[in-house]
């Protein structure tokens, strides 16, 4: 038996399927889900979601939100969710390095807070474009 795996955004339902396993990025660190997993509600951070089918691992860009786990069904509820396949890796690679360098010389509260958001949105579609290279 897998997990029934439901991804859904403000804008519409982003993804529906079976894994075998999943790996989220929680706002504690990386939670990884098998069958038969303790029912949890978790919140999401920014960052890479990994998922893993019989054949392969995808991998999708997270923007924050709420994931369910109960009887083997997975319901993420995320700000925002982007696919692997529809970023461009050159421009993920370009605006990881420049958010970067803006956190870096962010100075104030506010500024510093923006520049973080921004990092670990361009980071997250960053390592979601390495994964896919590397199966390449």
């Amino acid at each position: 038996m897998s997990l029934q795996i439901s991804i859904l955004t403000p804008e519409r339902p982003f993804f529906s399927g079976e894994a075998e396993e999943i790996i989220l990025p929680t706002e504690t660190g990386e939670m990884g889900v098998l069958n038969n997993h303790a029912p949890i509600i978790t919140g999401l951070d920014v960052g890479a979601m990994l998922i893993r089918t019989k054949d392969q691992w995808n991998s999708v860009a997270l923007m924050g939100g709420f994931a369910v786990v109960k009887k083997n069904q997975v319901t993420i509820l995320a700000n925002e969710a982007e696919a692997a396949e529809s970023i461009n890796a050159d421009e993920a690679q370009a605006a990881f390095e420049e958010a970067k360098a803006n956190l870096e010389k962010a100075e104030g509260a506010k500024q510093k807070v923006e520049a973080n958001f921004a990092f670990k949105r361009a980071k997250a579609r960053f390592q979601v474009v390495k994964v896919v290279n590397k199966r390449a």
